[in-house]
């Protein structure tokens, strides 16, 4: 299994919350394909899905700088 820091687990965890968020949306909206709204929100899921963040790693033997 594969396994993550803190920081990128806390990211997939925010990440995974903001989808669900877009999608409770979607259907609350009704689902439809042909909406303008619908068109926002896929956009916006197609965004979220593609957001590559940076892993963050904390080097000891420099103070603690982030790099």
């Amino acid at each position: 299994m594969m396994s993550f820091c803190d920081h990128c687990e806390g990211q997939r965890f925010d990440r995974a919350r903001v989808l669900r968020a877009l999608r409770q949306l979607r259907r609350d909206l009704g689902g439809g394909r042909g909406g303008r709204e619908n068109q926002v929100i896929e956009k916006a899921l197609r965004a979220v899905k593609a957001l590559d963040i940076p892993h963050l790693e904390i080097v000891d033997d420099t103070d603690g700088v982030v790099h």
